[in-house]
């Protein structure tokens, strides 16, 4: 973002792509009905608290880029927003979440129970999207991509409460519950359009990237952002003792009472009113966030060269304005 000129944000590109757009949740609200009511009525809630549908769009504007004047990518995003949809309802029971963008999540009204059975049957639902559209290719590249979330939740678990997690096994984590996702739904807008492997990878490092400094933007907001700009209370990660990126430097950069801090906030979990205020403070004394952030800048670079091969257009500068608007957030 070149001057600090100010991101246009998504619009552009929800503009570009709008009948396919509604297209996508009609077949989201079609997919997710069943006779057994509270799937579509937990399931609704989740969808509609879902926020601006980032990784469908991504379906379908990739797609476009390519040429693409098929109908494929349709279901395919819808595809991509039920795995999506599945991993959100997983993590909050997981994280014993009470929010997600200031409404009530699922486990919050429901229960855990009724939110992983119908993260299941989201799951399936993609699953029987993918089958449906008949191609091996996209199969295995939403399926592997499945696989990876599910083994990054896994591998975050690992790590939770952790202080002893360093950069390295972060990322791990974040190209895994996140960073996967995006680079898929970018992958079959080239794979649908049957575009050279140059192409379909030049899109799947674009969605890597932006994925990687989506999720580190996020870990910076959390300390940084007020409550109704981000969705969510204000170090909720601190609070549940994630590991995010803003910790890892600031631990590894503390002296011994600092990280005696943190050993007691994080893995003890005994947590005072003042704790969080202070957690910031050595944050700000480690330059942990700017330093966040300047990752996630390097990353979206990368993104944004990945998108080189391709010819200017609206689509392509909506892409990159997305890419744009996911570091400019935290200005």
């Amino acid at each position: 973002m070149a001057g600090g000129k100010k991101a246009a944000g998504i619009e552009p590109l929800q503009r570009l792509v709008a009948g396919d757009l509604s297209r996508v949740n009609d077949v989201i609200v079609q997919k997710m009905q069943s006779p057994v009511a509270l799937i579509p009525q937990l399931a609704g809630h989740i969808v509609a608290a879902g926020g601006k549908r980032l990784r469908p769009l991504l379906t379908l504007a990739s797609a476009r880029l390519c040429g693409y004047e098929g109908e494929r990518h349709i279901p395919l995003a819808a595809c991509v927003e039920f795995i999506h949809t599945a991993t959100l309802l997983h993590d909050d029971v997981v994280d014993e979440s009470d929010l997600r963008r200031g409404l009530d999540t699922a486990n919050a009204l429901w229960g855990n129970k009724a939110s992983v059975l119908v993260g299941d049957f989201l799951f399936s639902r993609a699953f029987q999207l993918m089958v449906s559209d008949g191609s091996l290719k996209v199969l295995k590249i939403l399926s592997d991509a499945s696989a990876v979330i599910a083994e990054g939740e896994v591998h975050q678990l690992l790590t939770s409460n952790d202080t002893g997690t360093d950069e390295t096994a972060y990322l791990e984590v974040i190209e895994a519950k996140t960073a996967a996702l995006f680079a898929a739904a970018c992958r079959v807008g080239a794979v649908v359009a049957e575009r050279p492997e140059a192409e379909e990878e030049a899109l799947e490092r674009f969605g890597r990237g932006l994925g990687i400094a989506f999720q580190l933007v996020d870990d910076v907001l959390d300390y940084s952002a007020e409550q109704k700009a981000l969705g969510k209370t204000v170090g909720d990660d601190f609070r549940e003792g994630k590991i995010t990126l803003p910790l890892v430097l600031a631990y590894s950069r503390g002296d011994e009472s600092e990280k005696a801090f943190w050993r007691r906030c994080v893995e003890d979990m005994d947590q005072r009113p003042e704790d969080l205020q202070h957690a910031l403070q050595l944050m700000q004394r480690h330059n942990c966030l700017d330093e966040c952030l300047a990752r996630a800048a390097d990353y979206a670079r990368d993104a944004h060269d990945g998108l080189s091969i391709f010819h200017d257009g609206p689509i392509k500068q909506s892409l990159l304005d997305a890419l744009d608007f996911s570091v400019a957030r935290a200005y």
